[in-house]
């Protein structure tokens, strides 16, 4: 069972290469100026295939 906490789609900004086993996914949006904006930063096995301006969906579930 799970509660969805946020579910966006948004654009890669970057991707960085963290170390041999995975890299980092990340886009800030317009945070400065948009308060309500979401934006995400989080590592990734490597593999993905993603790249710069790639749209990707981000959700966030608690699981019971």
């Amino acid at each position: 069972m799970t509660e969805k906490i946020a579910d966006f789609i948004s654009e890669l900004e970057f991707v960085a290469d963290i170390n041999q086993f995975k890299d980092c996914l990340m886009n800030q949006d317009n945070t400065q100026n948009d308060p309500a904006a979401l934006w995400f930063n989080i590592d990734v096995p490597k593999g993905h295939g993603l790249k710069m301006g790639d749209k990707v969906r981000i959700v966030v579930e608690r699981v019971k």
